[in-house]
C-alpha cells in the first residue's frame, strides 16, 4: 500500500452497511507510537509530533498533524524536520509501547481466540464465533474501539470485511478514529473504485509501473490485458492482482503466528571503521534481538547480518545453526563471523542489522546445551538480566564491554518484525 492517504469510495446505497458475513476485522491503531507517548504529554495534543531519535535515525511515527506536512515513518529525521520545522521530536519509549500492545492485544483475545497480530498495533481477528454473544460484527468492531480508547487513552480504526485483505484497505480509509464496513455484496465495487496504491501489496514503485503502463485504478487491474499487466509487475504479482481486483483472498485468519524474523538494526550518527566499536554494536543488536525473542517465547535457527556501508551500499548475509537459539552470545559470535568474512578492515559501516530467523516455539523447541557451557550457563544469567530489566528499564545489566557506551536507546532504529 503507497504511504500516500486514499479516501474511502462513496457507496451506492444509502442503507447502512450490511455486515452479513463480514466476520473478519482489521484493528490498527492510529499513529501508534505517537499516541502512546502523547499520554503523558496532553498538552501536545493537536500539534506535529515525530517520535525518533536524533542524527541520522529515522521517522518511528508522527501524529496526523505532522503527516500532513508530509513526514512519514521510516524517513530520514533530517528529512522530516525539514518538511516541518515546527514539530516537537520525543524520544521512542519501547518499553511503553510493548505494554499499551499487550493490554490491546488482551482486548482482543476477550473477543475471540481467533487473532493473528502484524505487528505491536495491529492484528486481524475472526469474529464468527463472538456473535452470538457480542452482536453483529460492526458491532463487535464499535466495542473494541471503545474500550481500546478508554482503558490506553488512544484510538483505532477498524476495517469490517469479508476477506483479510478488503478488511485491512478498509481499516487504512477509515483512519484515524474510524471504522468502515464493507459488505459481501459490494465487495467487488468497494475495490474496484479504488486507485492501484491503496492495494495492501502494492507500494510506491510497483505503483509507478502500473501507472507507466496505463493501469491506475483497480478496475484498470480487472480490465487490463494480462500481457500488460506481467509486464508491468511480472508473472505471480499480476496473477495476484487480478484476484485482489475480483475482491477474492481465502487466506484465513492464522491465530498467534510466529513472525518470519525478528531483529534490531542501528544507524550511527558517525560511519564507525574501528573493529572493536563494530563489535560493541554488534553485541548490543544481538542483545535486543535476543532480549525480544525470549520475551515473545521463540528460537531463531538462522542468524542474520545487515551492513549498510558509508556509500549506501547494502549487502546481507546469513548462517543457519545446528540447533534454534535465543543466546545473545551464540547470535554475537555468529553475526562477528559473517561481519569478518565480510568487511575489508576499515571500511566505514553506516548501519548494522541482527535479525534472527526461522522462528518457532521456544516452549517446544529443544536447546542443546553445548559442552563448554555450565549447568547454569549464559541462557539463565541472560535470563535473569531479562527479569531484572522489566524491574528496573532496560539497559540495567548489559554487558562490561557496552558500558559507557552513551545513549543506545537515542539512536536505535525500531525493532524489526516481519
Amino acid at each position: 500500500m503507497s504511504r500516500r492517504r486514499f479516501v474511502a469510495p462513496p457507496r451506492e446505497s444509502s442503507d447502512p452497511p450490511d455486515d452479513t458475513g463480514c466476520t473478519i476485522l482489521h484493528v490498527d491503531m492510529d499513529a501508534f507510537y505517537a499516541s502512546a507517548t502523547l499520554r503523558t504529554r496532553p498538552e501536545l495534543h493537536g500539534r506535529p509530533v515525530i517520535i525518533g531519535g536524533s542524527g541520522r535515525s529515522v521517522v518511528l511515527s508522527a501524529t496526523y498533524e505532522a503527516r500532513a506536512h508530509g513526514v512519514t515513518s521510516a524517513m530520514p529525521m533530517a528529512r522530516a524536520v525539514r518538511l516541518c520545522p515546527e514539530a516537537v521530536v520525543l524520544p521512542p519509549e519501547h518499553a511503553l509501547y510493548a505494554e499499551i500492545s499487550r493490554a490491546v492485544m488482551a482486548v482482543f483475545h476477550d473477543v475471540t481466540p481467533l487473532v493473528e497480530p502484524l505487528s505491536l498495533d495491529e492484528a486481524f481477528l475472526e469474529v464468527s464465533g463472538a456473535i452470538r454473544l457480542l452482536g453483529n460484527p460492526a458491532s463487535i468492531g464499535a466495542a473494541i474501539r471503545a474500550r481500546v480508547e478508554d482503558e490506553q487513552g488512544i484510538t483505532c480504526s477498524v476495517g469490517v470485511a469479508p476477506t483479510k485483505f478488503l478488511a485491512k484497505i478498509a481499516s487504512g480509509l477509515a483512519k484515524p478514529d474510524g471504522m468502515i464496513v464493507v459488505p459481501v455484496a459490494e465487495a467487488v465495487t468497494f475495490v474496484r473504485s479504488l486507485p492501484v496504491g491503496a492495494l495492501w501489496g502494492v507500494g510506491d514503485r510497483t505503483e509507478e509501473r502500473l501507472v507507466a503502463a496505463g493501469i491506475r485504478t483497480v478496475a484498470d487491474i480487472a480490465t487490463a490485458r494480462r500481457a500488460d499487466l506481467e509486464r508491468a509487475v511480472g508473472l505471480a504479482a499480476a496473477a495476484h492482482l487480478r484476484e485482489l481486483a475480483d475482491g477474492r483472498d481465502p487466506r484465513r485468519v492464522q491465530p498467534e503466528r510466529a513472525g518470519k524474523s525478528i531483529g534490531s538494526n542501528r544507524t550511527f550518527e558517525t560511519d564507525l571503521t574501528d573493529a572493536d566499536d563494530l563489535d560493541r554494536a554488534l553485541l548490543a543488536l544481538a542483545g535486543r534481538t535476543c532480549a525480544r525473542a525470549r520475551a515473545q517465547g521463540v528460537l531463531g535457527r538462522t542468524v542474520a547480518l545487515s551492513v549498510r556501508w558509508s556509500d549506501f551500499t547494502t549487502v546481507t548475509r546469513s548462517r543457519t545453526l545446528e540447533v534454534p537459539t535465543d543466546s545473545t552470545r551464540t547470535v554475537h559470535r555468529t553475526a562477528a563471523a559473517l561481519l569478518a568474512e565480510l568487511a575489508p578492515r576499515g571500511r566505514p559501516v553506516r548501519l548494522l542489522g541482527v535479525r534472527l530467523e526461522q522462528l518457532s516455539d521456544a516452549s517446544v523447541t529443544p536447546v542443546q546445551v553445548t559442552l563448554d557451557e555450565p549447568e547454569h550457563g549464559w541462557r539463565d544469567a541472560e535470563r535473569a538480566a531479562d527479569r531484572i530489566g522489566e524491574r528496573f528499564g532496560s539497559g540495567a545489566v548489559r554487558p562490561a564491554s557496552l558500558l559507557g557506551d552513551g545513549r543506545p536507546s537515542s539512536r536505535r532504529q525500531g525493532p524489526g518484525l516481519s
